[in-house]
Formats: C-alpha cells, sequence, structure tokens
C-alpha cells in the first residue's frame, strides 16, 4: 500500500544480511529430524488449517510446515505464562536465532527446515522478522487510533505470512514475487480482519480492543457499551462497516489466484474461501459474536477444500 511506507522497515537491520546465495549446512538426519519436529508442531496445533498443505506436492508441503512451525513457536514465546519483559527477551532472542540459523547455526529443532526452506525458495528473511514484530507489539493491549494504525500490525502479523508463503507455492511463467506483493499483502490484511472480528468478545474480555477509536466514535459504539442490548444496532452498525472494509481487501485480493502456479491456484482459493466465509459467519450473527466463538460449518470447511482437490486435479 503506498500510503503505508513504513510497512515492513520495523525490525533492525542485522550487521550481516544473510545470503540466499551462502549454502545451508543441515545434513540429511538433521534435516529429517528437523522436518519430524515441525510435523510434531503442526499436529499439536490442532488447526485445520493445515489440512490445505496436503494439496502441495511433498516438497513444497515440507517447506509449509516449517514456516507454520516458525510461526507457531513465535504465537507460542508470547502466549505461554510469564510477564510481558520476559516474553519480549524470549522474543528478542527468537529473532537472534533465526538470524544465526540462516547462516547455518540451528539452536531449535526447527531451524534445519527452515532455514533449509528460506534459502531454497529464496524467501526474503524481513517477511518472519516483521511476524515477530507483530507478535512483540501484541504482548501488551494496543490502541489504534485510526485504521492507518491498524494496517501496519495486520501487515505485520498476517501479511507477512502470505508473501513468505507466496515464493513456496510458485507463480506463472512471467509473474514474479514482486508481482503478486500487492494482491498478497491485502489478502493477508483481509485475513487479519477476520480475525479481529471473530475474536472481538474474547479480546473485549481480555482488555484489548483493536478497532480504530475513530470508528468506534463515530459510530457512537464505545466497547463499554457492546453488551447493552439498547446500543446493538450502533455495534451492528460499526461491525458492518468492518465487514465491508475486510471485503474490500479480499476482492484486492481475487487477483493473486491468476499469477500464482498449479500448485498455488489449488492452496490459495482454500485458504481464502475459509477465511471469507468465516467474514460472513461473523455478518450472519452479529452482536452473537461477542458471545459466542464463530466458526465455519464443518460441511462448509469439507467443500471449499474439495473445491481445492478438484483444482489440483484440473477439474475445476
Amino acid at each position: 500500500m503506498k500510503d503505508n511506507p513504513g510497512i515492513g522497515t520495523a525490525h533492525r537491520t542485522p550487521t550481516r544480511p544473510p545470503s540466499h546465495d551462502r549454502p545451508v549446512c543441515a545434513s540429511s538426519p538433521q534435516l529429517s529430524t528437523s522436518l519430524l519436529e515441525c510435523q510434531a508442531i503442526t499436529r499439536q496445533a490442532h488447526s485445520s488449517f493445515p489440512i490445505a498443505f496436503r494439496l502441495l506436492p511433498a516438497a513444497k508441503r515440507r517447506a509449509m510446515l516449517a514456516l507454520y512451525a516458525f510461526m507457531r513457536v513465535t504465537d507460542d514465546l508470547a502466549d505461554e505464562p510469564g510477564d510481558v519483559a520476559t516474553k519480549h527477551a524470549q522474543l528478542v532472542e527468537w529473532r537472534t536465532a533465526l538470524l544465526a540459523a540462516l547462516e547455518g547455526e540451528y539452536t531449535h529443532p526447527i531451524h534445519a527446515a527452515l532455514a533449509t526452506t528460506l534459502h531454497r525458495y529464496a524467501i526474503p528473511p524481513r517477511y518472519l522478522l516483521d511476524v515477530i514484530d507483530g507478535v512483540q507489539a501484541d504482548l501488551a493491549p494496543l490502541h489504534f487510533a485510526t485504521f492507518t494504525e491498524l494496517y501496519p500490525y495486520c501487515y505485520r502479523v498476517a501479511s507477512a505470512v502470505g508473501l513468505a508463503c507466496i515464493p513456496i507455492w510458485g507463480f506463472q511463467p512471467g509473474v514474479t514475487a514482486a508481482d503478486a506483493h500487492e494482491a498478497a499483502e491485502a489478502a493477508g490484511i483481509a485475513f487479519q480482519l477476520t480475525n479481529i472480528l471473530r475474536d472481538l468478545g474474547e479480546d473485549l474480555a481480555r482488555g484489548r480492543v483493536y478497532l480504530p477509536s475513530d470508528e468506534l466514535e463515530r459510530f457512537d459504539s464505545a466497547p463499554g457499551t457492546w453488551h447493552d442490548p439498547a446500543a446493538t444496532p450502533q455495534f451492528e452498525a460499526l461491525l458492518q462497516f468492518q465487514i465491508d472494509r475486510a471485503r474490500s481487501y479480499y476482492r484486492k485480493a481475487a487477483s493473486l489466484t491468476s499469477m500464482l502456479s498449479h500448485d498455488g491456484r489449488a492452496i490459495f482459493p482454500v485458504m481464502c474461501n475459509l477465511y471469507q466465509q468465516l467474514l460472513e459467519e461473523v455478518g450472519r450473527g452479529g452482536a452473537e459474536v461477542l458471545r459466542r466463538r464463530v466458526r465455519v460449518p464443518r460441511w462448509r470447511k469439507s467443500l471449499i477444500l474439495m473445491n481445492g482437490w478438484m483444482a489440483k486435479w484440473g477439474w475445476a
């Protein structure tokens, strides 16, 4: 986004940036063990999201497992019990360890698989550093005065993830990662806005409100009134405004599908459709989002995944 020039620049530049030309020195047994750890971390997450990885060929599926494991470990460092200062220090150490892993120094079981993935698919390390920045920022309750302030946070915790994924999925002949950047960034913004809306109730209970303050004021919907039945019309007007914004980012992301390789055309629509359906469930529930966790029905998830397999096999 041209109106967000600071996006992706918050992390500290390493004195000696890792080079994709430098070979990763993981031995075959070391890499195999690392991949098993990535699989275990993914399995323990109990998420349905990695099911979509099965749409990819084995090598790309392993690469996605390595990325997913990195995201999970990063989130866990922030979510585990402990004070903010300790968590911050752990994430700083995790950043240093990531940069060292790209030089062939592995201090965590996932490092060999992760470093191999980043080198093999020429994934810029800055995207993973951006993710760490986003998680660090979220250690304490955040306040966003405007959407312009919220956008960089969404970029770091979501768009950066997608931008790291698309080199693995691959592109159509003549298409580069730079060509796909804007659409992939928009997809991440759409996904994170959807996450924010799904978690409104849970976040409010934890004293967290991610919606911009100026928009809360515009709709006369202060968080302290959200559970008041008399204030439901204002809350639902605010909610609809947020849903419409998220939909606009899904529309901006739609062009990404045509830029991706055959593998990407199978997996990206699955991920995108799952999140879009979640957004629509939020819309259908209205103020109920404050009282229960919104989910996509299992039958709909199955249908979306089936469409992904049809695309993979060339039937759609």
